[in-house]
């Protein structure tokens, strides 16, 4: 660590390189330490609690990831700007980009992670596979490069059989995996699968790999000093996932057996350690129903459930980050014994009754819960904008108990005070979850178990109006920068009834000829060309939404006229097209 040693004792000033809860939660972490941060923001989040959290606050002067939270030049810049002496990226956007850990530390900046020579390693999936191999851990069949189109993946899928996992060689996240059951969806997935990493990563490069039977979804955390020491915190399930996303996460991984645990522990540490691992990272694992254990891939990177693995360590992960970036030592000496047993569900803004579709809008009501065992990560409260461009996660709920027992009745508890209107939300599905024998008694879940098992039944959620819906702000730039201002709320409204509206126009009245976008967001691709002969049933245009895309399809046949431009921001129940 280059710029860290000297930096022992001095008073440093932290550039966190992303949004929303996670933004907050090392915003907080920053101050316990008497280190003074500095947001960033889109457009969108002018007014986002870690922008009002935050000591000093710069905009990124745009609206899409790609010309925000994804501009390594804008952030570079701001950091010098700010006087800032450290950058955390948190997760997801840079957080696993070896150029902009680079682009960091050639500033002069101290990088709060993993080095970017082991970033390239460990997240390069081919790579990570290869030193994983080296030192023994157990490894599934898959491809030794990325392959360079569709036909090596069918190829691959004749060869060794179905199902095979799509997977970004640079992603992480669930971004750019996908899962193909029938010999049929490979071409499509691939494709999808390379949009997807080319949003999310700025890369498109996927390796083939077989995907084990419902299988459990294992982790492990580590935390490593850069020279050489590795110390293994704990072990997570994160099964309930859909698309590839997790829902719920909970530490230790229950229904293991030493002898398992043992392996898990023993491989992540191997791992890392032979790539001199430096802060805080996660090694992944797949845990077949016959028991096979197959590793998944390295996050070199702080994770969205550190906090199960912080109830029942007792370390703060982040402030372990913190420290060793700034030349300390880590604060204990070997692994800690779990204590007690701890759940995260995340709160993200989607209705399961509408196959998890995101739901942007203004939250009305955020009433959270409280008692023992209680914490909460949000990056939101009563008031904020859930905007469609960015992830859909609001909040994380933490519960700990004294075992997984009780700590399965607080969760129930916290779960019916926690109350969300003006979004959808997917705590209906979490209180479904925990009244489930599949996960709180027999633990027969997997990662396809909530699209192929679970029978709850939801009520849709209340369409949100238009996601371009403006907020009234207190808050102007001024060189960049962000600073409270107060004005009249007659000027503002006065301002904002002058400003043009850039999404799709929404008609009043919808013929049977339209079709409509099922969700807020941008259209990323038109499946078929502007009359072209359609089906009903069939895919006409793709959506992207909170980094997830969704198919819009036609409701009748007929022949298909566009209405608006590839690019264009939708809003939910906007015409995007008519079929005459």
């Amino acid at each position: 660590m280059s710029n860290s040693t000297s930096s022992l004792n001095k008073k440093h000033k932290v550039l966190i390189a992303n949004r929303g809860e996670i933004a907050v939660r090392i915003i907080r972490a920053c101050h316990e330490l008497d280190y003074q941060t500095v947001a960033i923001y889109a457009d969108q989040d002018i007014d986002a609690l870690h922008v009002q959290m935050a000591d000093e606050a710069y905009g990124l002067q745009g609206t899409s990831t790609t010309e925000t939270y994804l501009s390594i030049t804008k952030i570079v810049q701001i950091a010098k700007q700010s006087g800032a002496t450290l950058v955390h990226p948190g997760y997801g956007f840079l957080s696993e980009n070896a150029e902009f850990a680079r682009a960091i530390e050639d500033a002069g900046l101290i990088w709060v992670g993993p080095e970017a020579e082991t970033i390239e390693l460990l997240g390069n999936k081919v790579s990570a596979r290869q030193l994983a191999l080296s030192v023994g851990a157990p490894l599934a069949k898959g491809t030794s490069e990325p392959v360079k189109n569709a036909q090596e993946a069918l190829a691959f899928a004749q060869e060794y059989g179905l199902p095979i996992a799509i997977k970004a060689a640079f992603g992480g996240g669930g971004r750019g995996l996908k899962i193909a059951y029938e010999l049929a969806d490979v071409k499509s997935l691939y494709e999808s699968a390379v949009r997807e990493a080319e949003v999310a990563f700025g890369r498109g490069e996927c390796f083939i790999e077989q995907f084990l039977a419902k299988p459990r979804h294992i982790e492990v955390q580590i935390l490593g000093d850069g020279h050489g020491k590795v110390l293994v915190l704990g072990s997570r399930d994160c099964s309930l996932q859909r698309r590839n996303q997790k829902l719920v996460e909970e530490a230790p991984a229950p229904f293991l057996s030493e002898a398992l645990q043992s392996q898990l522990f023993k491989a992540a540490h191997d791992i890392t350690a032979a790539a001199n691992y430096r802060s805080a990272g996660t090694v992944e694992f797949l845990l077949s129903a016959n028991g096979e254990l197959s590793f998944l891939e390295v996050n070199t990177r702080l994770q969205v459930e550190h906090p199960v693995t912080e109830a029942t360590s007792g370390v703060d992960i982040v402030l372990e980050q913190l420290k060793l970036a700034s030349g300390q030592d880590l604060s204990f000496t070997e692994t800690p014994r779990p204590h007690g047993h701890a759940f995260e569900f995340r709160i993200n803004a989607e209705d399961p009754a509408n196959g998890f579709l995101p739901t942007p809008g203004t939250i009305t009501r955020f009433d959270v819960p409280g008692g023992l065992g209680i914490r909460l990560d949000s990056g939101v409260h009563a008031g904020s904008q859930v905007v469609a461009q960015f992830d859909s996660l609001m909040a994380k709920l933490i519960v700990w108990g004294q075992t997984r027992q009780q700590a399965l009745a607080r969760a129930r508890q916290a779960l019916q005070e926690f109350k969300i209107e003006g979004v959808a939300s997917v705590l209906p599905f979490h209180q479904a979850v925990l009244n489930e024998p599949a996960f709180c008694k027999d633990f027969a879940v997997h990662t396809k178990w909530i699209e192929e098992e679970l029978q709850a039944e939801f009520t849709p959620a209340p369409r949100s109006l238009s996601s371009a819906q403006s907020l009234l702000h207190t808050v102007m730039e001024i060189d960049g920068k962000r600073h409270e201002i107060a004005l009249p709320s007659v000027l503002i409204n006065s301002l904002q009834a002058h400003t043009s509206h850039t999404s799709a126009p929404q008609s009043e009245e919808i013929d049977d000829s339209a079709v409509q976008a099922s969700i807020a967001g941008t259209l990323l691709k038109w499946v078929l060309e502007d009359g072209a002969e359609v089906h009903a049933g069939q895919t006409v245009a793709i959506l992207e939404a909170m980094k997830m895309e969704v198919e819009v399809k036609a409701h009748t046949s007929g022949k298909l006229k566009h209405q608006v431009q590839k690019g264009s921001f939708i809003d939910a129940q906007a015409t995007i097209a008519t079929i005459a």
